[in-house]
């Protein structure tokens, strides 16, 4: 087997070799002025090791990845009575669009999308409290990872909240469609505060552990819900670049316009990494290149 260790060093070290970083998430003031030359690189893998290089202990705002838990939880309550409320298919257009949602008459496309997170946290949600509900999300993380150093950020979560007039759009066109059980402000609540999340890469790549499906890893959902939770992440996990995201890397993956990546490979590892700066995609645009050569050195694929 490849050193992983000196292969992640050597990625690390390349990812610098370029100025050309992409650009922050300006549109969620809490994350406009982050430095874009930063990378964090880090693997979890099924033997129990970790390994990791460059700016792996700088916490940072998990956004979407957090999606890939909360669907955990939400199919664990509604089982597969959820895909009556929004659906499996790939976009094929922006993560946050209101065009879609009413060409769908309010079933978003899937539930990686923006709509379809928001319609996956309501069922999180359910009938309580949201803080109940942000308390289930938080430990579910910290199990995955192994760790009660999580937490959710209060001021991106107040920040996204000032300025997510996109995502109150959506929420009430949902909402007007029957397709929110709750009032969209509860809703929306707990969805901006559980994409507040804060971790490093290191936290991240214990997190998706569960996911990988190999003795000895935590075991949160059943093998048959590992295997579909990846199937979406391959097809939906990057928005409407997930094609271009499957081409390149070839792995299950969930991105976050925070910059971080988490990817899986089947029964072998989960990989996290962080670049703030995106792609026209919204994916961070290190993070993907490296996630590219980090699967073409160890020969990581699912095909």
């Amino acid at each position: 087997m490849p050193d992983l260790d000196q292969i992640l060093n050597r990625i690390s070290s390349q990812m610098h070799d370029s100025d050309d970083w992409g650009e922050v998430a300006g549109y969620i003031p809490e994350l406009a002025d982050i430095d874009p030359a930063q990378f964090g690189i880090a693997v979890a893998t099924a033997e129990g090791d970790l390994h990791a290089a460059g700016d792996a202990e700088i916490p940072f705002s998990v956004q979407s990845i957090t999606k890939v838990f909360t669907l955990a939880i939400a199919l664990g309550r509604a089982g597969d009575q959820l895909w009556q409320r929004v659906g499996r298919e790939p976009s094929g257009r922006a993560f946050n669009s209101i065009v879609q949602l009413e060409q769908e008459q309010g079933r978003p496309r899937n539930p990686f999308i923006n709509a379809g997170a928001i319609v996956t946290t309501d069922e999180v949600l359910g009938n309580r409290p949201p803080r109940e509900a942000l308390a289930e999300i938080v430990q579910f993380v910290r199990s995955a990872a192994g760790s009660d150093d999580i937490h959710i950020n209060d001021a991106v979560a107040a920040s996204e909240t000032a300025f997510g007039n996109r995502n109150f759009a959506l929420a009430h066109f949902l909402a007007s469609c029957g397709n929110l059980k709750n009032p969209p402000a509860l809703t929306l609540g707990t969805y901006f505060h559980h994409c507040a999340l804060e971790m490093t890469v290191r936290e991240l790549a214990m997190a998706g552990r569960f996911l990988v499906d190999a003795p000895g890893l935590p075991r949160l959902v059943s093998p048959t819900r590992i295997r579909r939770l990846n199937a979406l992440m391959l097809t939906c996990g990057h928005y409407d670049g997930s094609g271009d995201f499957a081409y390149r890397v070839g792995l299950p993956g969930k991105s976050g316009v925070g910059g971080g990546i988490l990817a899986i490979v089947p029964g072998r590892a989960s990989i996290a990494v962080w670049s703030p700066g995106l792609n026209r995609y919204g994916n961070s645009q290190k993070g993907t290149e490296a996630l590219a050569r980090l699967a073409r050195a160890m020969d990581w694929s699912v095909f």
